[in-house]
């Protein structure tokens, strides 16, 4: 079951980008035992994405997953990511989107630059 409410989160999530002008380069980037949700690029950055979908509050808010440990592990993922890609110089960041669902109402927040 979260399986499936992850993936449905990481669709929603993908469309709110794409609808922003983001383009999807990749989703569920895997490299070494870690991933990344999506990795989008606008203009001249590129963004890696979390996503954590919620359909309560009962374990916290999305963003409160992403710890200092998934942090770590989300950077090495995009370090290979980085690594496997042409030399260039180009602007990342890091932003964790949280769908929230209730019902048939769905809120998502895109939380830009939200560690370092």
């Amino acid at each position: 079951m979260n399986k499936v409410v992850g993936a449905r989160g990481e669709k929603l999530a993908s469309e709110f980008l794409q609808r922003r002008g983001y383009e999807i380069l990749e989703r569920n980037f895997k490299y070494d035992r870690g991933e990344i949700d999506l990795i989008a690029k606008k203009d001249d950055l590129i963004v890696f994405c979390e996503v954590k979908t919620r359909r309560s509050k009962t374990y916290g808010g999305g963003e409160e997953a992403v710890d200092s440990r998934k942090q770590g592990q989300i950077r090495k993922v995009a370090e290979g990511f980085i690594s496997s890609r042409e030399p260039g110089d180009f602007d990342y960041r890091f932003d964790v989107i949280v769908v929230e669902q209730s019902g048939k109402t769905t809120k998502i927040r895109l939380i830009e630059d939200a560690f370092h």
